[in-house]
């Protein structure tokens, strides 16, 4: 009873959060509340970033650099990425509703995949540039542009260490970190380049040096474009293994046999099961309830249900109307 009390006074104290809270037991509450605690992180985050793209766009106008306008476009993408992560991620926590039987839970796939997408524009316009560019190489304001970029490091590598902590947990929260990761090193190239540019005058390396860049996003973008295209056709979230469940199923007391068995992601960090478990004894309450814990604690499925069948002959093998 107390226990059950407890329960409910939960409720009260974070309301919508108690399903997180719940969601969580199996690993740590660092990947439940991964939302809540990072909202701070995206808030600093994006205000930073802001005003890095709008002071890099700004220096790299005026001191002719593609490559301070490149970092500039990488980190408007930052801006733009981060923004939409926490959307869904805040979207995530709403409570479902009407059609929306599962929350908006699944925008925070639908920001990843828009994440990804956003940010191969944003190569293209700059690729392009830089390619111009490199036709009639223009002189540059080195000292300038080494300044602002240096600004570009300790931001971007601030930043990534606000979300360093919960990208195990979730793609979207990894898509973030990702962005400013890859921008710290980014604007460190950029500072290098424009070092060399004063030091040995070969202002080819400024435009070389924005398709660089270009490369580096491609590559950061490729696994989360993968990773997210993955997720929204429902695939079975990385690091389920389907054996291990399937053996775990068929091992439960008084299961015979096991057909119909979908894992697939609700959003970015739940994942859901459907399973017909064939049990000629029948089964309890009990059985049920227990089966859907172990699948929470071993396999992070906080969404488990499962279809109970005495018969073996049940299955896929009948038309659906005879199965009702």
């Amino acid at each position: 009873m107390g226990s059950h009390h407890h329960h409910g006074h939960h409720h009260h104290d974070h309301a919508g959060h108690d399903h997180d809270h719940d969601h969580g037991h199996g690993f740590g509450h660092a990947h439940v509340h991964a939302p809540a605690s990072f909202g701070k992180a995206f808030a600093i985050g994006i205000s930073l970033n802001s005003a890095l793209v709008v002071a890099q766009a700004i220096y790299g106008y005026l001191s002719n650099s593609t490559a301070l306008l490149a970092d500039a476009g990488h980190n408007l993408g930052d801006v733009l990425g981060l923004v939409l992560a926490w959307g869904a991620s805040v979207a995530a926590r709403r409570a479902p509703s009407g059609r929306f039987t599962y929350g908006l839970r699944a925008s925070t796939i639908l920001a990843a995949l828009a994440n990804a997408m956003f940010l191969l524009v944003a190569i293209g316009a700059i690729g392009w540039e830089a390619i111009l560019r490199l036709r009639e190489p223009e002189p540059v304001a080195g000292v300038t542009v080494m300044v602002v970029a240096g600004i570009g490091i300790l931001i971007n590598g601030f930043t990534a260490m606000l979300f360093a902590g919960g990208r195990k947990h979730d793609i979207n929260i990894e898509g973030a970190y990702l962005h400013m990761a890859a921008d710290a090193a980014v604007s460190l190239g950029v500072v290098i380049s424009a070092a060399l540019i004063i030091w040995t005058g070969w202002l080819w390396l400024d435009p070389v040096t924005s398709l660089v860049i270009c490369a580096t996003i491609l590559w950061s973008t490729t696994s989360l474009l993968r990773g997210s295209i993955d997720m929204s056709m429902a695939a079975a979230p990385k690091g389920t293994d389907l054996a291990a469940i399937r053996t775990f199923l068929l091992e439960r007391p008084g299961v015979s046999g096991i057909h119909d068995l979908h894992v697939w992601p609700i959003s970015t960090t739940e994942t859901a099961l459907t399973c017909h478990l064939v049990v000629p004894g029948g089964t309890g309450d009990a059985f049920l309830m227990e089966t859907a814990q172990l699948l929470k604690t071993s396999f992070r499925i906080g969404h488990a249900t499962l279809q109970v069948e005495t018969h073996p002959d049940n299955g896929c093998a009948l038309a659906p109307d005879d199965v009702v």
